[in-house]
């Protein structure tokens, strides 16, 4: 199963419990407190997705690491395509 089929399953079965709760059928009678905070609850759960997701991106981020070598080699690589060009009469 790939990951993208693992986060569906999950929160199919988040949001059915949430759907069940927060539809009280009968027999399942929650106090006022509990369904006061069950209602907003995929509010804030996407608030604190979004929370996670913008700190783990600044975090990559700042501790995302330069690849020296692989950017000489680079420029190694672009100063051969251009002396190649400047033969074949193209000029910069």
């Amino acid at each position: 199963m790939t990951k993208l089929g693992q986060w569906l399953c999950g929160l199919a079965l988040l949001g059915s419990a949430w759907a069940a709760l927060a539809l009280a059928p009968p027999g399942l009678r929650l106090p006022a407190p509990y369904r006061q905070a069950l209602l907003p609850l995929p509010v804030y759960l996407l608030v604190a997705f979004g929370c996670y997701s913008l700190a783990t991106v600044g975090y990559r981020l700042a501790t995302f690491n330069d690849c020296e070598e692989a950017a000489a080699e680079l420029q190694e690589h672009i100063g051969a395509a251009r002396d190649d060009l400047r033969r074949r009469g193209l000029r910069f």
